[in-house]
């Protein structure tokens, strides 16, 4: 990947994960980025760097794994991008290869209340929210509950806050990008409740 694609790639992820009707998959990463403005940047030299350290598949990566663990995509820059995205690429990199085992232990958490509970979202945030808040349960998870139970399209009509509306954008923006064997995850769960309620 050239320096100016790798730049053109970092412009898509932050659309992607920024605005509502931009989809990257869509797009297929595509931005208005000139080479113009690009050789304008300060920062030029970061994306020099990422381009012949990553192959393009990694790339993608990289900025998938800092813009979906990141507090708040709408004010994440390239600085802190380029002083904490390799850890953060890190981290991502190890919490996908071990998914199962997130999951597993997210889920013990989280469901050590019956099902319902977890996802009542009839007197304000609903435990699954909080406890993403509280950073006692993974992004992943969030997205893998939604594609077993489709918990967003509900929270979606119920909740009309913005706390609310932030991390529903985050869900479906980051979900096109993790691989999740739902059949496998719906086991999981289904023993990770079970053994909870025993």
């Amino acid at each position: 990947m050239m320096p100016f694609e790798c730049y053109k790639t970092y412009l898509a992820m932050k659309n992607h994960f920024t605005k509502d009707k931009y989809d990257y998959h869509k797009y297929c990463g595509r931005s208005r980025a000139s080479l113009q403005s690009f050789y304008k940047r300060k920062d030029r030299y970061f994306f020099e760097k990422m381009s012949r350290a990553h192959p393009d598949k990694e790339i993608e990566d990289y900025f998938v794994a800092n813009f979906a663990s990141c507090k708040d995509p709408e004010t994440l820059w390239i600085g802190e991008i380029i002083k904490e995205g390799d850890g953060n690429f890190k981290q991502w990199q190890k919490k996908v290869q071990s998914l199962s085992y997130v999951f597993k232990e997210d889920a013990g958490i989280l469901f050590d209340r019956k099902v319902d509970e977890v996802f009542d979202c009839n007197n304000g945030h609903p435990h699954i929210l909080k406890s993403y808040l509280g950073g006692y349960t993974t992004l992943e998870t969030l997205v893998i509950c939604d594609r077993i139970l489709g918990y967003v399209k509900n929270f979606d009509k119920k909740l009309k806050d913005p706390v609310w509306e932030t991390v529903s954008r985050r869900i479906k923006k980051y979900t096109p990008f993790l691989n999740i064997n739902v059949p496998h995850y719906k086991k999981v769960l289904k023993e990770v409740v079970i053994h909870g309620s025993q």
